[in-house]
């Protein structure tokens, strides 16, 4: 009985907390205000077309992009592997950019670390002082190669 009431106190707070619905990223080369009706029957070459293996599929079959092992490199490889076409504009990147949760960045919290700067090719993560990570959003393309280095996930693309 006590476990149950302990459990159901914990649960509460938890929900306090919950986390708002993570922005789904999707492919670069996008037009706007595409519906990706298209992607429903496709047989996903964007996919297997990345070089750098960040284009899934959720279960409908409309692609987004996950940073948990590489970014993305506009190497167009994916615009040129999609035959439906909704991947079609080569001068649009992706849609957000990199957002630090300050509650979860290590650098934040004391630590040094400056895991999220090194492979930002755009500079656009700059230190005030030794332990204040900021993104710069002028500079950030949200190619995110600085999320799945980031050592406490503290690292996420936004609209």
């Amino acid at each position: 009985m006590e476990h149950e009431a302990r459990r159901g106190f914990f649960g509460a707070i938890a929900s306090l907390f919950k986390e708002e619905e993570q922005y789904i990223v999707r492919p670069p080369y996008v037009m706007e205000g595409t519906t990706f009706n298209e992607c429903l029957a496709c047989n996903g070459m964007c996919v297997s077309a990345c070089e750098e293996k960040i284009i899934d599929r959720d279960t409908q079959g409309i692609p987004f992009l996950n940073f948990k092992i590489s970014g993305c490199s506009d190497c167009h490889k994916c615009l040129e592997a999609c035959t439906p076409a909704v991947l079609s504009n080569p001068t649009k990147f992706i849609q957000g950019h990199a957002k630090i949760t300050m509650m979860n960045c290590m650098s934040h919290q004391g630590t040094i670390c400056f895991s999220c700067k090194e492979p930002c090719m755009e500079n656009a993560i700059v230190f005030k002082g030794m332990l204040n990570p900021i993104i710069l959003p002028e500079r950030c393309t949200g190619c995110g190669y600085c999320i799945g280095v980031c050592p406490s996930g503290a690292i996420e693309v936004v609209a």
